[in-house]
């Protein structure tokens, strides 16, 4: 039988409530695979989740992508065999392992030319930057976009992808440290966030233009005045909570503020089948291939120092994406 170290917490709180535990793990059941896996992506709702922002049922492991070999099949698995290279990003938590059992019909093949580090870091983040840029909103050449924390690792996929679909994007972030990475991912123009007056700065770097889409994953510190950035009819999508939940907004003040639209996706609905997922992951693999996505690796952390992680990530240290190795 097979072992598994795997990232466990019995309460929420800070990082050092995550321990790293061993246990058997079973043969993989019907429609499962048996995965070593090689890297693990880190995401911000890893740490919504830890503090109990996002509360989970506990105990509970944590995570959400990874890549890795598959060593053994179950019953009624045809698609992937023992030696494929492939990732997940969608099997429910517990990323946070060397070894898993997860459902075959929730993987994806990495493609030759993409590493087991670039997949874990690229899928999540990347497969959220695919439905905000296809599908929340399809984005046109000259759209103008504001994207907030746009040297992180989402940020820096959706800056790039965008501009190269023709989009002009404003990014903002929340030290000076962060602002060439912005730039390098295309942002046109960085405004420094931690500047009360931001969304003036914004105008001003747009010449008094508002933007046609507002991505907005900071949430409380952020939203109300984003809906000042953005343009008649202009789409804001709050996509995350890094400064804590975003506030409840009054329908009215969208009518006022423009007649705006304003929306909480998120990446699991849009990828909910497998069909639906391996054809978005196919749309991200071919933007990868042109050039149009791409990610710096910020850090990398071995599984047992996953608490380091978590401190860098909320201590705004790390620009870029987080890899855990196992």
């Amino acid at each position: 039988m097979a072992t598994t170290r795997s990232v466990v917490i019995t309460e929420f709180g800070p990082p050092q409530v995550m321990t790293l535990a061993s246990r058997d793990l079973p043969a993989p059941g019907a429609g499962e695979v048996c995965l070593r896996q090689t890297a693990i992506g880190f995401n911000f709702i890893d740490i919504y989740q830890r503090r109990g922002i996002y509360p989970l049922a506990r105990p509970t492991g944590l995570g959400f992508e990874a890549a890795g070999v598959v060593e053994a099949v179950g019953p009624e698995v045809a698609d992937v065999e023992p030696g494929d290279r492939v990732a997940y990003m969608n099997a429910g938590v517990g990323a946070y392992a060397d070894r898993r059992n997860v459902p075959a019909e929730k993987l994806v093949r990495i493609p030759a030319g993409i590493s087991d580090e670039a997949a874990a870091s690229l899928l999540f983040k990347g497969m959220t930057a695919q439905y905000l840029l296809r599908k929340t909103h399809a984005v046109q050449p000259g759209d103008l976009l504001l994207v907030h924390s746009a040297a992180g690792g989402v940020g820096q996929i959706l800056t790039r992808w965008a501009t190269a679909l023709g989009a002009t994007v404003i990014g903002t972030t929340s030290s000076p440290g962060k602002r060439e990475a912005a730039r390098a991912a295309g942002c046109a123009a960085v405004i420094d966030l931690t500047d009360p007056d931001w969304p003036k700065a914004f105008l001003e770097a747009t010449g008094g233009a508002k933007a046609r889409v507002v991505y907005d994953a900071v949430g409380k510190d952020t939203l109300v005045k984003s809906l000042d950035c953005a343009a008649p009819f202009g789409l804001v999508v709050s996509y995350g909570a890094a400064s804590g939940p975003a506030p409840a907004i009054d329908p009215e003040w969208l009518n006022k503020k423009g007649c705006l639209f304003l929306t909480r996706p998120s990446v699991f609905p849009h990828n909910a089948d497998p069909a639906t997922f391996r054809a978005n992951a196919a749309d991200l693999f071919d933007a990868i291939r042109r050039g149009h996505v791409a990610v710096e690796i910020g850090a990398r952390f071995p599984l047992e120092k996953v608490a380091d992680a978590h401190e860098a990530a909320e201590a705004r240290a790390v620009t870029g994406a987080i890899v855990l190795l196992p």
